[in-house]
């Protein structure tokens, strides 16, 4: 599945901050979840903190501006005895959807998988969100799973 565009991954860096903090702010707003400034801040450090699970990359347009973000971790599966890729995040500008950003993103973080033997890529999205579900059924497959929360 390549990009359909010009669209290049790159890890997150410091000069994308400015790009990040609008594109997360956006996604935060899209679900509808409250996100202050000491909330992105933490996050930031998180993704710059080597002793921290996440991490994140950027899709670039072709100006170097941040059009879309990814953010995941490793997690262990004891009972395939594999580690594997769970994608937190993943957020396209709606002034840059249809870009192939998204794909972009989805491409390099298969390769980043692929060269650190992570055997699979595993997210969650709202049931009702149509345009990223599309999407998803066509680049991989829903599993049998339900997802269960419990807040503490």
């Amino acid at each position: 599945m390549p990009p359909k565009s010009s669209v290049r991954v790159v890890p997150l860096a410091p000069e994308h901050r400015e790009d990040w903090e609008r594109l997360f702010a956006g996604y935060a707003a899209f679900y509808k979840v409250a996100q202050t400034p000491q909330m992105r801040e933490r996050v930031w450090h998180w993704l710059f903190d080597p002793e921290h699970e996440a991490e994140a990359i950027v899709a670039l347009d072709d100006a170097g501006r941040a059009i879309g973000l990814a953010h995941y971790q490793a997690f262990a599966r004891p009972l395939g005895a594999n580690t594997a890729c769970f994608l937190n995040d993943l957020f396209v500008d709606p002034q840059a959807r249809g870009s192939g950003a998204a794909e972009a993103l989805m491409v390099a973080l298969q390769e980043i998988c692929r060269r650190r033997d992570w055997a699979v890529i595993r997210w969650l999205t709202a049931e009702d969100n149509y345009r990223a579900r599309a999407f998803y059924d066509r680049i991989g497959r829903k599993t049998p799973f339900l997802a269960y929360q419990i807040d503490v």
